[in-house]
């Protein structure tokens, strides 16, 4: 899987853990050594990061002779370098969403092309529910999976050349909503919160159950066989046949139910201070995100005098329209936004595994500016609409911030204004302290200079040291909710 969160190691998983750090040294120099040793001496050149990390995962699962892999892809699926695999037991495609545009294209369309490209010949494919022409796409690309067989040779060839013919196609199903898979008044619970995640966990359910056909698994009453429809019985509007529904095992519900994975839609309770993480940074999964942070902020707790401060951690990366994805943000009704590079401290000398060499602080720090501009003219172009705005009301003694006082640039250094809705700094230590202020016991705080050393981080610090409810929702990029996890969930770096 990728990207990591915290560790490289969390990408090759056995049993559902990373692998150990002296299975991981001894393989990362195996291959790196194999490859040092084989490389084009003319072109000299070593695998790039991620694709060196493909080929060492697969000798990893070789090695340690893994009875099944799942392998998530990088980027798209057509040119991705974890498409080598020719037979996979069953391929899957999630939501879709507007990502990576400068590689996998613009629309909705070019991506769905892109993502069909991991479909093969003779092995069924699952997708959830899509918008039609995406939907239609992906139908297309798995029928453009045909290949025809020699029954007497067994040799691939042409389609119609040869008479005696066994045809391969890609047949690819719809699949069912998770409620399909309730039987009477049973909810299916989910490890995973937000509603997004049941038509994951519906193509999870289909994924897991062609693996098990494929074993023949006795033990799996209701399994039953898929059979390919026929286009004239496809119901109008449905350009994909929708897969059957079946009766789960206790092993498959409690799988649903015991699913973790860090940094999507978690909830660190800290104290007073509740951290609400999830690594969205598309349009459809900011919307989801804000769906989810929106209804876990209403089930928690009210504190009984209403001091409650919210408070928005925001970073993109890429070429991600992240004045899209802030606008999306604006409903939640942030007291403050907070910005900031991926970084975990503004020297990265001790901390390889978070280390980007394609963005320099620069250039990161730039792009926090700019993100913080946008945020203020958000909130000012939403003042004359939402009454919450431009009156300012009192939370514990305190004026709750509002646009008309500008913005707040940490870096370079700006005079204090009294209290500002939009912060920049230059690290994520010194974001999380300063939304902290000491009341998170997670966060080491320097002794020598201090919990927030710029002169201007004193900016709504009393708000936020007197409010008796601090919620803050970290997004927008999943190296940002790495880091954030990093600094407060210490053990995760053992």
């Amino acid at each position: 899987s990728s990207p990591h969160l915290v560790q490289v190691r969390e990408r090759i998983r056995i049993n559902g853990q990373p692998i150990s750090k002296d299975l991981f040294n001894k393989y990362f120099w195996l291959v790196y050594n194999r490859l040092e040793e084989t490389k084009d001496p003319v072109h000299a050149s070593m695998p790039a990061y991620f694709r060196f990390l493909t080929i060492m995962a697969f000798h990893v699962f070789l090695q340690e002779k893994v009875d099944l892999a799942v392998v998530e892809v990088g980027i798209g699926g057509t040119y991705d370098c974890t498409n080598i695999i020719r037979t996979p037991v069953v391929c899957g495609v999630s939501s879709l969403g507007i990502d990576h545009t400068s590689i996998l294209g613009d629309t909705m369309e070019k991506i769905a092309w892109q993502k069909g490209g991991i479909f093969k010949p003779g092995v069924p494919a699952f997708t959830v529910a899509q918008p039609e022409r995406p939907l239609e796409v992906l139908r297309e690309r798995a029928q453009e999976r045909k290949v025809s067989w020699c029954q007497g040779c067994g040799q691939g060839v042409p389609h119609g050349r040869e008479l005696s013919l066994l045809s391969l196609q890609c047949p690819l199903y719809l699949c069912p909503e998770l409620d399909d898979f309730e039987e009477g008044c049973r909810t299916l619970e989910l490890g995973l919160a937000g509603s997004h995640q049941r038509s994951n966990a519906a193509l999870a359910l289909q994924l897991a159950r062609t693996w098990l056909q494929r074993l023949r698994c006795l033990s799996c009453p209701g399994l039953g066989e898929l059979k390919e429809v026929p286009p004239c019985t496809e119901l109008v509007g449905r350009p994909v046949p929708l897969a059957p529904a079946f009766r789960l095992t206790d092993a498959m519900i409690q799988g649903l139910r015991d699913t973790e994975w860090l940094g999507r839609t978690q909830v660190l309770s800290h104290g007073p201070v509740t951290w609400y993480l999830d690594g969205a940074h598309t349009t459809s999964s900011i919307q989801a995100c804000v769906r989810w942070f929106r209804q876990a902020a209403l089930n928690q707790d009210k504190p009984h005098d209403g001091s409650e401060v919210r408070v928005l951690l925001f970073n993109a990366t890429g070429d991600r329209d992240t004045a899209a994805l802030l606008k999306l943000l604006v409903p939640c009704h942030f007291d403050y936004a907070v910005f900031c590079p991926n970084f975990t401290e503004v020297s990265v000398a001790n901390n390889a595994d978070q280390q980007n060499f394609n963005v320099t602080l620069e250039n990161a720090l730039t792009r926090c500016l700019e993100n913080q501009r946008t945020w203020t003219r958000l909130l000012e172009e939403k003042a004359g609409q939402d009454p919450w705005l431009p009156s300012p009301l009192r939370v514990g003694g305190l004026l709750q911030p509002t646009p008309a006082r500008g913005s707040l640039v940490l870096v370079p250094p700006a005079p204090r204004p009294l209290n500002c809705p939009a912060l920049a700094f230059p690290c994520l230590a010194q974001a999380l302290r300063w939304v902290a202020q000491g009341r998170d016991p997670h966060l080491a705080v320097p002794a020598a200079s201090g919990a927030h050393p710029h002169p201007v981080a004193s900016s709504g610090a009393v708000l936020l040291r007197e409010a008796a409810a601090v919620r803050v929702l970290v997004t927008g990029s999943l190296h940002l909710v790495g880091g954030a996890l990093r600094l407060l969930d210490p053990a995760l770096s053992q």
